[in-house]
């Protein structure tokens, strides 16, 4: 167990993995809630109503990492695979992508409702980094990160890539159909 728990890989590794990126960076989402320390305070205000701050390169760290990357020529692109009705958590998502596109990430959605056989296959959290380089994520039944695993072996996360990429729309095309179920307008 110690030699499984030396290759893990920490946050820190991670975004410096994301930064020198060269050709491409992918995200594979695929839960409905996700549970992070830094976004407590942001979901508490989402569902109080309260406005939320903007989210752009200027004002968050992690997105002017992807601005960065995208103006040196890095594809970023995420697919987030879900289903409806949206829960309170992709409401929330959803609406706080806009920032993720602002710093030129493809953001996409992939409906299980359009696809129900192909996209049921997908259930595992990974970033892809230029097709050569993977880190699978695992999450307990909360949404709380477990584990990030680097890989080598690709392969099975290109294809996991694009079959989601088959069956997914652009945000700003897959936001006016969900209008209904956002708490509020973007």
């Amino acid at each position: 167990m110690a030699a499984e728990r030396d290759n893990l890989m920490q946050m820190g590794e991670l975004q410096r993995r994301l930064s020198t990126a060269e050709r491409s960076v992918f995200r594979l989402e695929t839960l409905p809630a996700y549970s992070a320390a830094g976004e407590v305070d942001l979901l508490r205000d989402f569902h109080a109503g309260r406005p939320l701050p903007p989210r752009t390169p200027e004002t968050d760290p992690w997105l002017r990492m992807v601005a960065d990357s995208v103006q040196a020529g890095t594809r970023w692109s995420r697919i987030h695979v879900l289903h409806r009705p949206l829960s309170d958590y992709l409401r929330f998502e959803l609406l706080g992508y806009h920032g993720n596109v602002a710093a030129g990430e493809d953001v996409r959605i992939a409906d299980r409702a359009t696809a129900p056989e192909a996209l049921g296959a997908l259930r595992q959290d990974f970033w892809l980094l230029d097709d050569e380089f993977g880190v699978i994520i695992e999450y307990d039944g909360e949404g709380r990160r477990l584990a990030m695993e680097p890989t080598r072996d690709v392969g099975s996360l290109i294809e996991q890539r694009d079959l989601a990429m088959t069956y997914s729309i652009p945000l700003r095309d897959y936001l006016p159909t969900v209008q209904d179920e956002l708490r509020r307008s973007w």
